[in-house]
């Protein structure tokens, strides 16, 4: 598994790629509420790619997004993610 450097109070990391519908509107809807992203594309980093594949029983499903307290989810919504950084 490859180490993994953990968000910012408050902000996440989303791993993606470039053709997701799911993960373009999800960072719409964090532009739109003001929350703080690092995105990551799996398909540019194999590194990252493994580990969405480690948080997701070998698949490499996007979006996937880590917390500041090290947690993660597939696919959340915007309230989910709000939820979590509460």
């Amino acid at each position: 598994m490859t180490t993994q450097t953990l968000p910012d109070a408050g902000t996440i990391t989303m791993y993606s790629t470039t053709w997701c519908g799911y993960c373009r509107r999800l960072k719409t809807q964090l532009d739109s509420a003001g929350i703080g992203y690092t995105e990551v594309n799996i398909e540019e980093h194999a590194d990252a790619a493994s580990l969405v594949e480690s948080l997701n029983e070998g698949n490499q499903t996007v979006p996937t997004v880590v917390f500041p307290d090290g947690s993660a989810v597939t696919n959340p919504s915007l309230a989910q993610v709000r939820a979590r950084l509460s």
